[in-house]
């Protein structure tokens, strides 16, 4: 089931960082965001609606300057569309269910699934598990 809001909504919801990177597919600065250097344990939610995307055992340093991931969460809560902005053509992923932009999925990660979901932090919220 796939969550709406109006435009006017989420922009009362979220930072305009946040709008302008989940719901107008923005890119936040490369190294600035508050999960790239987080390492604690837990679990990684949409800003948007809170659907569970990434554990931390699945996070990686990959040095590209946004949190990486090897897997997402059990269920399917990620979606793949083929973006060809920018001259490229790379795998963007959303979440399934608000369709918020969270970043790009690349096949050069580690084993065991050889992907790197490269994730803008402030698309994301941290919640620590013990």
């Amino acid at each position: 089931m796939t969550m709406h809001k109006t435009d006017a909504e989420w922009r009362t919801q979220l930072t305009p960082e946040q709008y302008r990177v989940a719901r107008e597919a923005g890119t936040e600065r490369p190294f600035s965001g508050e999960h790239y250097f987080h390492n604690k344990h837990g679990d990684y939610f949409c800003v948007c609606c809170g659907t569970l995307l990434f554990h931390s055992n699945a996070k990686f340093d990959a040095g590209c300057g946004w949190p990486s991931f090897y897997a997402e969460a059990a269920g399917a809560n990620i979606r793949r569309i083929t973006d060809t902005s920018h001259g490229m053509v790379r795998v963007e992923v959303r979440c399934s269910h608000c369709d918020a932009h969270l970043g790009h999925v690349f096949p050069d990660g580690p084993k065991p699934t050889g992907e790197r979901y490269c994730i803008n932090s402030v698309c994301m919220t941290f919640k620590e598990t013990k």
